[in-house]
C-alpha cells in the first residue's frame, strides 16, 4: 500500500474550522474530524466539508454545516470534545471522521474502537443521526495491526447500527493518479482530491439527511 494512504493521518494544526450557512435551515450537520476535514494546506472553501455546503445548496437541501475538525485530532481528542460540541451545535446529524491519527501512532486498536463507539453513542443519546467515515492505513505496524484496525469501523457500524463509509480516500489514495492527489508532504490531499472525497461520503450522508 502506498505511503499516500497515510494521508489519513493529518499531523499538524491547531484550530477547528467552522462553516455555517447564513440562511435559515431545518437541519444541522456536525463534522468531527482531523486534517482531512479541516482543510489542512488548502485555501478556505476547498475542502470536502465546504464543498458539502455548496452541494446542499445546489440540491436545495436545507441544512447548515458546522465543521469542528482539528488537524492532528485523535479519537480520544474527539471523545473529550463531543459532549460540548453536541451541546453547542445541537446537531441533527453527526459525521465522525477520526481514527487515522490513532493508527499512524500505533495506538491500541481496542482503545480507538472504544473511543469511536463512545462518540457514536453520545450523538445517539441526543437523538442525532450518525455517519461513521472510515479510513485504511498502510502496514507500518505489521499486518496484524492493519487487519485489526480495518475491522474497527464496520464493527462499530454493526454494533451501533449506524451507516459507515468504508474508505473516504477511495479513488484518491488508491487511484491511478494517486501520486498527483497529495500535497508535497505526500500526506494531505490536494484540493482536486476533495470532490472525490465528498463523492465517497455523499451517498450515505444524503440518505441520512433525507431520512
Amino acid at each position: 500500500m502506498s505511503a499516500a494512504i497515510a494521508g489519513a493521518a493529518g499531523l499538524a494544526g491547531t484550530q477547528a474550522i467552522a462553516q455555517k450557512s447564513p440562511a435559515a435551515s431545518s437541519q444541522t450537520v456536525l463534522v468531527v474530524g482531523d486534517s482531512l476535514s479541516a482543510e489542512y494546506g488548502l485555501k478556505r472553501g476547498e475542502g470536502w466539508v465546504a464543498l458539502l455546503e455548496k452541494r446542499l445548496a445546489e440540491q436545495k437541501i436545507a441544512a447548515r454545516v458546522v465543521n469542528a475538525s482539528i488537524s492532528g485530532e485523535t479519537s480520544a481528542g474527539g471523545r473529550s470534545r463531543i459532549e460540548a460540541l453536541l451541546k453547542q451545535s445541537k446537531p441533527d446529524l453527526v459525521v465522525i471522521e477520526l481514527g487515522a491519527n490513532d493508527a499512524l501512532r500505533g495506538l491500541p486498536v481496542a482503545q480507538t474502537q472504544d473511543n469511536l463507539a463512545a462518540i457514536v453513542n453520545a450523538a445517539k443519546l441526543v437523538n442525532a443521526k450518525v455517519l461513521l467515515v472510515g479510513i485504511q492505513v498502510p502496514p507500518n505496524y505489521g499486518m496484524a495491526y492493519l487487519n485489526s484496525f480495518s475491522k474497527v469501523f464496520s464493527s462499530i457500524g454493526t454494533l451501533s447500527k449506524v451507516p459507515v463509509v468504508p474508505f473516504m480516500l477511495r479513488n484518491v489514495a488508491d487511484g491511478p493518479d494517486a501520486a498527483t492527489m497529495f500535497q508535497a508532504d505526500r500526506i494531505h490531499p490536494v484540493a482536486a482530491a476533495h470532490p472525490r472525497i465528498l463523492d465517497n461520503i455523499w451517498p450515505e450522508l444524503k440518505k441520512l439527511l433525507l431520512k
